[in-house]
């Protein structure tokens, strides 16, 4: 709040152009420009409590210098030509940027004590902190087989204050001359409490294990009528384990993501399983040998799975187990 001017602004670098027609395209190759916006705090208030989202205000001990160095700064961003950036997940995001207009305008006896919730914490540990509070098991089953080996890096607190919760507490453990930075701390809104009613019990652990334990079933039966339906499902199977893999692999090579490269998740997410999925579709003879490697690819994954640089999604194991028994199958020209 500016008590001369009387104007109560937020200034928001989360914004982006949904209404762009190549946004998923430059979303999906991470060209998607995000951007400085403002609007009266009344709107954004507004805005949060209908989407039940909570907000934690800090009113920070600056002086008016350097009260003044940051509006003066935020005016300069709004600019056209300054207010786009390259959004990065993890190093250059909407609360990473609160932190980097802080920093050089505080005094230079700026310290930050280690943040104690993110202390030994990789930077996959700090998403899952935060998806796990809010029940979201498929975004982070998404985020764990879209990013790869570099977010199992262990952070300092200043590269955990990518996330909003981290950047406050690392800000109320902040001192500037042996005083807190944060002099006053208030919550305009508050979150309300839904008891879970948001979360899905058919979480990616349950869905997969039924799905896996289905196709088990299936398979110790000799029906050549149930023997056809699980023909389909171990085309499913290795479809879907294909895309996959081109998805991986398109993330890698195919964009500028920084954080989807190095993933070790093609390991058993094999591109070519579409080209098998297709040979099964109609019935061409598939190299054994094919089948016989990738069976004993995927139980060396899951035999090695705590030693490996980078955590794997513990709901794909059912995924993992069935698709190696089906390829054995496979491999010995059984159903």
């Amino acid at each position: 709040m500016d008590r001369s001017t009387r104007t109560d602004i937020v200034y928001n670098y989360g914004t982006f152009e949904f209404d762009d027609p190549s946004f998923y395209s430059k979303f999906i190759r991470g060209k998607l420009l995000y951007f400085l916006s403002q609007e009266n705090f009344a709107d954004f208030q507004y805005d949060y409590q209908m989407d039940n989202r909570g907000i934690d205000e800090q009113v920070l001990h600056l002086d008016c210098k350097q009260l003044e160095e940051i509006q003066h700064f935020l005016f300069n961003n709004l600019q056209a030509n300054n207010k786009y950036y390259k959004y990065d997940f993890l190093l250059d995001n909407c609360t990473t940027r609160l932190r980097d207009i802080i920093e050089p305008r505080a005094d230079t006896s700026m310290r930050t004590v280690d943040i104690p919730e993110a202390r030994g914490m990789t930077f996959r540990n700090a998403i899952h902190f935060y998806l796990d509070k809010g029940g979201m098991y498929w975004s982070k089953l998404g985020i764990d087989l879209l990013l790869g080996k570099k977010i199992d890096k262990k952070m300092t607190s200043r590269e955990a204050m990518f996330l909003p919760e981290f950047l406050e507490k690392g800000l109320d453990s902040t001192t500037v001359k042996g005083n807190y930075l944060v002099k006053t701390k208030d919550f305009p809104v508050t979150k309300a409490e839904t008891d879970g009613d948001g979360e899905s019990v058919f979480t990616p652990t349950l869905v997969f294990s039924l799905f896996a334990l289905v196709i088990f079933l299936l398979g110790l039966s000799r029906s050549s009528q149930v023997q056809k339906t699980l023909h389909i499902l171990d085309i499913i199977l290795f479809l879907v384990i294909g895309l996959l893999g081109c998805l991986i692999t398109f993330m890698w090579f195919g964009t500028d993501h920084r954080d989807t490269g190095d993933n070790l998740n093609i390991l058993w997410a094999w591109p070519t399983h579409i080209v098998a999925a297709v040979m099964l579709i109609f019935r061409k003879k598939i190299p054994p040998n094919y089948f016989l490697a990738y069976s004993i690819v995927t139980l060396i994954i899951m035999i090695s799975w705590p030693f490996l640089p980078q955590q794997l999604n513990p709901s794909i194991v059912p995924i993992l187990a069935i698709a190696a028994w089906r390829s054995w199958k496979k491999t010995k020209g059984l159903a």
